[in-house]
């Protein structure tokens, strides 16, 4: 005889023979669910991460219509009568 058919004995002690991951000594069905709630969860990182970042960087090249019309006064492209007109026009 071989030492590992003496080993192999299903009723040594993890519940009856039962086997040792599934139902006897693991976790079972609850195993199973809490590692699909890690996986959603990585998953859910991972989407509102890029989401983050992408919308992040849409913002950043966007100019509001104030910000341009202080810029183009700024830089002297419209004089102060002009400017505010179009700053009240923005007001309404």
């Amino acid at each position: 005889m071989s030492a590992g058919a003496a080993l192999a004995d299903p009723a040594d002690s993890w519940g009856n023979g039962f086997g040792h991951m599934m139902w006897g000594g693991g976790f079972g069905m609850a195993g199973g669910l809490m590692m699909l709630l890690f996986w959603g969860a990585i998953i859910a990182l991972i989407v509102l991460a890029v989401r983050g970042f992408s919308a992040g960087s849409r913002s950043g090249g966007k100019s509001d219509a104030a910000e341009i019309l202080r810029e183009r006064y700024a830089k002297g492209e419209i004089d102060e009568e002009e400017y505010e007109r179009r700053k009240a026009k923005l007001e309404l």
